[in-house]
């Protein structure tokens, strides 16, 4: 019988295997190697109609690479994002980010969530899948689905990707057992952890089969790094003349020197007798910035402030300072706990049923903490910039900082503990019978459920107007040299308790836990019917529900307290060190709260939380419904036409209704607890599309294939964009604001590709792609003051701010889109053509383009055009082997151009901020003792790279600079 034509799409036809080549036959787990694994992947690609990348494990359990993401740098168009510890975290593919990429497990789409750093995206609220939460030894393959049919569901505007389980009838042998075992080794944390797998499959005759397996490490990480948190212009947090003065309005962002004279008229800053909102004093006379704190700025540096006016016009505007120039240390102790099972019953030829079982459980117990000089990120309300006098600065020609001497700066020492779970579980049943040479039905249903759980502690402890603070960036662009004046290991240099008065602060406290929750049910059912030879009618439908809950509880108060009697800030403090040595000696070890001792001195497990009843946290929800249906066909020419053209062409109809809650602040009612509330808002809409999409793979030749597709395609907003909520920061004078009317972001793509594959286990390929972008979403912002933000004045009882006092608001909404087009260029060859041992040779690497234009509104009256934001201009991967009977060695290179990460950047008077490019070179060998016994060797980030963020196009300034070194490996696997 002829076998149909296949779109790749549908689960390997039980009455057809085998689907690939002889060199795969069966589609078998069990190759021998990394050059049969790149055989194997090379096959597949060849047979499929759609641009199809995989990658296949190079023996049962042992994926060519420790973590999913880094395996997919090697697929043309792919690029990594890298998270804590430098491990891989999500990709962008053709220069669209996570978010528009779709993850499905064993034909499932999954979400898997993690809490990261601020500085890397906090908690996950999107539909972005982090490949960090899963080890690569559950899975068999994985495949990059580049373009799309109709009978894959919707929702990726960049790729989708399929994991795929092991199963017992991918194995030739009736009994499989297998495991490795690894100790991994960092040089920064100088800490052995271990990595455990194990497989083990069983068949019972030719019915039935069952294999399970597990996977678990441990893992300790160092990470060092400078960060600014943010830079500005000296006047964002600089102090206004008053009216009836001789500078009245003009702003002037430091304590002015005694005797200081602007514009020819005697000028103080703070003016003095100045009082705070609550009528205290803070001491500014003309000798003094206020009290106990001189002033002793120089007129010629206080000038060089003034002469620089910068875009916005205003004196000190041309001056950009780090907002909270910092060391951090971030420490984390991760568990990952992961496994499967799989039952799979195969009663005759024609029919395959499994059941499919997956969990994952990824533990993190993370503390970071800093030392900021907090004064250049606080206004006069918290005692900040204003009071703070300059003694030296330099800044270059585009007004970043090169160095400066500063007094009366408030130094901070921050300790952040973050404790989080990710788990992930899913079950689904996937059946597949041909009831006939001509007829065959297949489908699956199934659940999964994706929740994090996270709780956050933040302490903070100050140390007020100290003198002699000094940065200086003349060394190192990265990362400056910081002086503070103090020993900044000593505790009893810092306070900790409500603030004072007259606006001193003596330190912060802040504590969230949160559950998010993302549950998936999924029902699909498909059809072939082989209408004429080489020609199929396929047709399906789809229902899926998602249902998306975020429940967070904060502390009902964030004022410290006075500590208990008796308690001293020397029994809750411990010293951070490594700091000096692992960042060039330019930044100090310093002081930090204990959070397992300040848990239990202060009881904070005593304290009172809310959320609702107090207007904290969030409690918010997003439940979509799909229901979709597709018809497409399917054809092969070979056999009734002079040439072979293959192909798929269809219409993908998509309902989808969404229900969504959310929390708006509002005034409390009269005798309420507390001042403000939440009042849930909800918002029930929907929206259909029609996707249709065509593939074709043209046979010029055996070896020469011609490639060509369209699709319309179409991606929803992130989760936490579509809850109508709206809330404010009042400590970094931010507010945001969703929009549940958010419309999905839609395009039409093409794609053309020629394939050459002029030798077995040989290729060279090029391929172009463009998206026309219709619509994007952005999230914008407006400076406007609380009283017209639309929030109860009464969140501001308590505090030192004014109704008057600016905000930053921030909304998502829809934009116009733009164009994105690209090339990539892919060579694989192993060196069989020379003689020796030199056969034993291979290479492999590929490089893409891509170009996109975006125009992103900064403000109601100015846009930019630029490219999309997670877009890398260029990226390219390099690999070099060598393989024997015995011995196997490789190195890779992956380079990353550097990329947007925000535009607008969220910052004053900069236009975005950017990831630097990277180059990250791993390198990995084995060697077989025997047909049984494997040893493994890998190091990762030979180079050392580092992470660097900047904002500004033009400036550059140095936003986080980290460190996470070297990680090494020794394994053992065994199988039998």
């Amino acid at each position: 019988m002829p076998q149909p034509a296949d779109s790749q799409t549908s689960p390997p036809d039980p009455a057809t295997s085998p689907q690939v080549t002889p060199e795969a036959e069966n589609a078998d787990i069990v190759v021998t190697g990394f050059r049969a694994a790149l055989n194997n992947a090379l096959n597949q690609k060849r047979n499929e109609t759609a641009a199809i990348d995989s990658i296949v494990a190079e023996d049962i359990g042992k994926f060519p690479d420790s973590n999913l993401a880094e395996s997919m740098q090697r697929i043309p168009g792919v690029a990594l994002s890298r998270g804590d510890g430098g491990e891989g975290r999500n990709i962008s593919v053709r220069g669209l980010g996570s978010q528009f990429t779709r993850v499905r497990i064993n034909g499932m789409e999954g979400v898997s969530q993690v809490s990261g750093s601020d500085i890397r995206g906090g908690v996950a609220t999107g539909r972005s899948f982090d490949f960090v939460t899963f080890p690569t030894e559950i899975f068999s393959a994985l495949s990059v689905r580049k373009t799309l049919s109709a009978d894959v569901e919707e929702g990726s505007l960049g790729a989708t990707v399929d994991l795929r389980a092991p199963k017992p009838f991918d194995q030739k042998k009736d009994f499989v057992l297998t495991g490795t075992a690894r100790g991994i080794y960092n040089d920064i944390s100088k800490k052995a952890d271990p990595r455990l797998s194990a497989l083990v499959s069983k068949k019972f005759g030719d019915t039935f089969g069952i294999l399970g397996s597990v996977a678990y490490s441990k893992r300790h990480i160092d990470e060092y790094a400078y960060s600014a948190v943010d830079v500005v212009p000296t006047t964002v947090y600089g102090q206004a003349q008053p009216a009836g003065t001789a500078n009245a309005g003009v702003i002037f962002p430091f304590c002015t020197p005694v005797g200081y004279t602007y514009n020819g008229a005697a000028t103080n800053n703070p003016v003095g007798g100045y009082t705070q909102p609550n009528g205290t004093a803070i001491g500014a006379d003309a000798n003094n910035c206020s009290t106990g704190n001189p002033r002793t700025g120089t007129a010629a540096a206080y000038d060089y402030i003034m002469s620089r006016t910068g875009v916005n016009g205003r004196p000190g505007g041309g001056v950009f300072l780090p907002r909270l120039p910092r060391p951090v240390k971030s420490s984390q102790d991760q568990e990952r706990l992961a496994g499967t099972l799989t039952l799979q019953w195969k009663p005759s030829a024609n029919t395959d049923i499994s059941l499919d079982g997956l969990y994952s459980r990824f533990k993190v117990d993370r503390l970071d903490t800093y030392f900021d000089a907090r004064s250049f990120g606080r206004a006069i309300s918290n005692n900040g910039q204003p009071l703070t006098s300059v003694r030296e600065i330099e800044v270059d020609d585009n007004g970043s900082l090169v160095h400066g001497l500063f007094d009366g700066v408030d130094l901070r020492s921050e300790m952040q503990q973050e404790k989080f779970t990710s788990t992930y579980r899913q079950v689904n049943l996937n059946f597949d019978h041909r009831f006939s040479d001509t007829v065959r039905v297949y489908g699956l249903a199934g659940i999964n459920q994706s929740r994090l759980d996270v709780d956050r502690l933040q302490v903070a402890i100050d140390s007020n107007d100290t003198r002699d603070f000094s940065i200086d960036f003349r060394d190192n662009p990265d990362i400056p040299k910081i002086g503070y004046g103090i020993d900044t290991t000593n505790p009893a240099l810092f306070q900790y308790g409500p603030p004072l008065a007259n606006g001193d602060q003596r330190g912060q406290l802040s504590n969230f836990i949160r559950r998010n929750t993302i549950t998936s049910k999924t029902f699909d059912l498909n059809g072939e019917w082989e209408a004429a030879p080489d020609f199929t009618l396929q047709v399906g439908g789809q229902y899926r529900t998602n249902k998306y809950t975020a429940r967070e509880r904060q502390l009902a108060t964030n004022t410290p307290l006075d500590l208990p009697a008796g308690v001293t800030l020397a029994s809750l403090t411990t010293v951070t060190k490594g700091v000096g040595s692992n960042l060039d000696g330019l930044l100090q070890d310093f002081v930090s709260i204990d959070p397992e001792k300040f848990r239990d001195a202060v009881g904070l497990d005593n304290y009172v939380y809310c959320s609702l009843e107090c207007a904290k946290g969030t409690f918010g929800g997003v439940y979509e419904k799909y229901g979709s249906g597709y018809a497409m066909v399917k054809f092969n020419t070979a056999n009734s036409l002079p040439f072979a053209l293959r192909g798929d062409a269809g219409v993908r109809y998509v309902h989808t209704s969404l229900d969504t809650y959310g929390p708006i602040t509002s005034a409390a009612p009269a005798g309420s607890l507390y001042p403000s509330r939440f009042v849930i808002s909800e918002v029930s809409r929907s929206y259909d599309d029609w996707l249709p999409s065509a593939n074709l793979a043209l046979d010029i030749t055996p070896d020469l294939i011609a490639r060509a597709s369209v699709a319309r395609v179409m991606s929803r907003p992130a989760y936490g964009q579509l809850i109508p909520a709206g809330s404010a920061n009042l400590v970094i004078q931010t507010a945001s604001f969703s929009n549940p009317f958010l419309e999905p972001i839609r395009a039409n793509t093409f794609d053309a590709a020629l394939e050459w594959y002029f030798a077995k286990g040989s290729l060279i390929s090029v391929a172009y792609f463009y998206k026309n972008i219709e619509s994007y979403i952005q999230t914008t912002s407006q400076a406007v003051a609380f009283q017209d933000i639309g929030l109860p004045l009464t969140l501001l009882n308590g505090t030192q701010l004014r109704p008057t006092d600016v905000f930053t608001v921030q909304r998502s909404n829809n934009t116009e889109g733009g164009p994105l087009r690209g090339f990539e260029v892919n060579v694989q060859l192993p060196f069989t053509f020379l003689p020796g041992v030199l056969r034993n040779f291979g290479a492999l690497g590929n490089f893409t383009r891509v170009r996109s234009n975006i125009n992103y509104v900064i403000s109601p009256t100015l846009s930019r055009t630029a490219p999309l934001v997670g877009l890398s201009p260029e990226t390219a991967s390099g690999t070099l082997y060598y393989e024997d009977d015995k011995f196997s060695i490789r190195s890779t290179v992956n380079y990353r151009s550097a990329f947007l990460t925000a535009v607008p950047s969220g910052s004053v008077d900069a236009d975005s901020t950017s990831n630097a490019s990277s180059i990250f070179v791993d390198a990995s060998a084995s060697y077989n003792l025997n047909e049984h016994i494997k040893l493994i060797a890998e190091v990762s980030n030979i180079t050392n790279e580092t992470n660097r963020l900047t904002v500004d196009t033009t400036r550059q300034d140095p936003l986080y600079t980290s460190y996470f070194g070297r990680t090494y490996a020794l394994a053992v696997n065994f199988q039998f």
